[in-house]
């Protein structure tokens, strides 16, 4: 097959795909909100049945997973992707320069609610099936697609999903596209993703607010108390100082290393990204902080009085919510026991309140079919992809290398500047049509 059949396809075809994209995007889907969640899995369903698959809605505890396959006995590879319906709550709406869910193209953009995020990436591996079954016949492997409707809101159920359904998702690779490609503009062949543990503090003083100078150096400051507490988490360096933190981290190998030493850089442009002139760290540095590290991150502190203008008090309570960003093996199970047991040392007085967590996953470079997937993305975008050994985020990514077992890709097919979770989120109109013929590439590839 060649892809340029398939490019000459999806750009005969570029109106109805567009069309076909903007009926879901005008679905809301909202999670946590428990919003159009049951008409967008029944409009999901129907596309895949559109498409030749065979599909159901398999339920959870919360939303259901739309399923879809497409099996022939004589295809040796199965290739599961996976994505989700679900989308993040437009909020703030006066933000938007266009109705968040009314597609609305501008300067070559669709700006949409969940246009990145993830329906404009599903959509493209929906579309690249029905466009490699229209231009060359026969898939050559087998497709499992997995949609959840609950990755918005922390995946709670889909762990329990792939356990109970370990025998039907049974597969070869997973593969997700799912968040921006590198600021570069190249694409990208991501390894793994971070976990992550999300804590609160509460520190409490008096029964209420105190006048600070009738009586200051009598009531205690919980604020101070927390901020004391911080103070024993990290040292000048950043190392944490929790015992035990570091206790399970998988030390890099010696090809991860390589490869983030390959990686493209730009530290001027980095520094642009985050707003800090300041920024001055080497490409390695970056690189190995970013994927290869955790991090222990102060996300918000709220005490007292933060108006306008001047009250004099001293707060009775103090809040802190925190954020630790894990690398394989961590377990946050066992970062949350060893922080409880920190704050507990140091500060007995203090509530930890745990906001859920998600493990770390990564595939190794090594595996020929990782190879596979990074010759095919390349050929598909004539660009050679950037292979990281993972995300800094995270992602539910270990229920497929963890408790399914087998290897897990991420290549997604949104601009770097998607701006998902915000206000104006939106998808190069043409990074969705790349995104399908990238597709149809990987599944060329892992059929030969």
């Amino acid at each position: 097959m060649s892809l340029d059949q398939v490019r000459e396809f999806v750009e005969k075809n570029k109106e109805e795909y567009l069309e076909t994209l903007f009926t879901l995007l005008r679905q809301k889907s909202i999670s946590a909100q428990n919003i159009g969640m049951e008409e967008t899995s029944a409009m999901l369903l129907k596309m895949l049945e559109d498409i030749g698959m065979d599909s159901r809605l398999i339920e959870t505890d919360g939303h259901p997973v739309v399923y879809g396959e497409m099996m022939k006995e004589d295809n040796d590879f199965t290739l599961l992707i996976y994505g989700h319906y679900d989308v993040q709550p437009a909020d703030p709406i006066e933000e938007w320069n266009s109705p968040p869910f009314e597609p609305t193209i501008r300067n070559g953009k669709i700006y949409c609610r969940g246009v990145g995020d993830n329906k404009g990436q599903l959509m493209a591996q929906i579309l690249a099936l029905k466009s490699y079954q229209e231009v060359i016949g026969d898939l050559p492997v087998n497709i499992k697609f997995v949609f959840e409707g609950e990755e918005e809101s922390g995946s709670p159920n889909l762990a329990k999903f792939v356990s109970e359904y370990r025998d039907l998702l049974k597969a070869d690779l997973v593969y997700t596209s799912d968040g921006p490609m590198h600021e570069s503009g190249a694409p990208f062949v991501l390894l793994g993703v971070r976990g992550m543990l999300y804590v609160e503090l509460n520190a409490k003083g008096s029964d209420w607010d105190n006048h600070s100078g009738n009586k200051g150096n009598i009531a205690p400051n919980p604020a101070w108390q927390l901020v004391d507490l911080l103070g024993t988490m990290k040292d000048d360096d950043g190392n944490i100082l929790i015992e035990g933190f570091y206790d399970d981290l998988q030390k890099p190998t010696a090809n991860e290393e390589e490869l983030i030493s390959t990686l493209p850089y730009d530290a001027e442009q980095v520094a642009d990204q985050i707003g800090y002139k300041g920024f001055d760290m080497t490409r390695e540095e970056y690189y190995r902080k970013l994927t290869l590290e955790p991090t222990l991150n102060i996300a918000g502190f709220h005490s007292g009085y933060g108006g306008d203008g001047a009250k004099t008090i001293i707060p009775s309570t103090a809040k802190v919510k925190m954020d630790m960003r894990l690398v394989i093996d961590q377990d946050p199970d066992d970062i949350l026991e060893k922080f409880i047991k920190h704050v507990n040392k140091h500060a007995p007085g203090v509530e930890v309140v745990s906001h859920g967590s998600m493990k770390p996953s990564r595939t190794s470079p090594d595996l020929e079919v990782v190879k596979v997937v990074k010759e095919a993305v390349k050929e598909a975008y004539h660009q050679e992809p950037v292979l990281q050994p993972s995300l800094g985020g995270s992602l539910p990514d270990y229920v497929w290398t963890q408790i399914l077992g087998v290897p897990s890709v991420i290549v997604p097919y949104a601009n770097s500047d998607e701006a998902n979770h915000s206000p104006n989120e939106n998808l190069d109109v043409e990074n969705f049509y790349k995104g399908i013929v990238c597709t149809c590439s990987v599944i060329r590839s892992l059929g030969e």
